[in-house]
């Protein structure tokens, strides 16, 4: 369970809420609009309507005392900006902020920000991924290289096992998991015989594991 400080309550802010709830972790919400707050309030631990660029107000809310920070904040930049800048200086542990283009990304990790968001650039290249793969159902970009797959398994691979399939040496392919069904078989031994519905979890280079998802259709 974390605490996390989320500044800025419009769409995107309201959707991370309520998936960080959802986990257990303790939020606190500020934004400067009465009427959000005042709706948003009774799920939260607590609930703050404060315009979080004056100074004042912020360190009024013990910045250090929050696991994370979240500056949520998409349609004023500078407000943005100077926020996340001024949560730094007062010892937040750990600021996240979200970008809408490349430059603001930029200037948010030059200013304080750990991490930065930056959800239409994110999803586009998602979107692009999986529309040039065959089954897969998951996506997780770790880099710019390396990604984990959720993948269906090739209708070929059926009743074999993985020691005699070797996607590792055969495919640059390291298997984490199998998802059967509603069943997960974490680090499935070599031993593991591929059935008909067998999803896979698979990390390697992002390049190759399209290229064989794409040679691999079923």
């Amino acid at each position: 369970m974390k605490s996390v400080l989320l500044i800025g309550m419009g769409k995107f802010g309201q959707i991370l809420g309520e998936n960080l709830l959802r986990m257990g972790d303790e939020v606190m919400i500020v934004d400067k609009n009465e009427h959000i707050v005042n709706m948003l309030a009774p799920k939260y631990t607590n609930a703050l309507i404060a315009n979080c660029m004056n100074e004042a107000n912020l360190r009024s809310m013990d910045i250090p005392s929050f696991d994370v920070c979240v500056v949520a904040i998409g349609d004023d930049f500078q407000s943005s900006l100077e926020i996340t800048s001024l949560l730094r200086e007062l010892g937040a542990k750990y600021v996240v902020s979200k970008a809408a283009t490349e430059i603001q990304r930029k200037f948010l990790l030059r200013n304080g920000a750990d991490e930065v968001i930056y959800p239409d650039r994110d999803l586009a290249e998602k979107l692009a991924v999986r529309m040039n793969a065959s089954k897969v159902f998951d996506y997780i970009e770790l880099d710019s290289e390396y990604s984990i797959f959720e993948i269906a398994v090739p209708q070929e691979w059926y009743n074999k096992k993985i020691v005699d399939v070797d996607p590792r040496k055969r495919y640059d392919i390291n298997i984490l998991t199998i998802k059967k069904d509603n069943a997960i078989v974490p680090s499935p031994a070599a031993d593991y015989t591929f059935e008909d519905g067998d999803h896979m979890v698979v990390f390697g280079n992002t390049e190759r594991i399209v290229n064989f998802t794409n040679k691999k259709k079923k």
